[in-house]
């Protein structure tokens, strides 16, 4: 199965101070100049601990639908 959501950085909110990048265990996201940016969008598990920690709330992750055919 092929995923292709990614959590989606608010430019504006984000003020680059590198907490969702700290807890990020896939090394998904990495802040350069001053915002973060996802940079390994197959790496990220989905675990959502970029949104909670993220005090500005410039990181959302929504909802992630499988639908299996059976």
């Amino acid at each position: 199965m092929s995923k292709t959501v990614m959590p989606v950085v608010d430019t504006e909110k984000c003020r680059g101070c590198g907490l969702c990048s700290s807890v990020c265990s896939c090394g998904a996201l990495v802040v350069i100049e001053n915002v973060v940016t996802v940079i390994e969008t197959e790496a990220c598990g989905w675990c959502t601990q970029c949104e909670a920690v993220c005090p500005n709330q410039a990181i959302s992750c929504g909802y992630l639908v499988i639908i299996e055919e059976r």
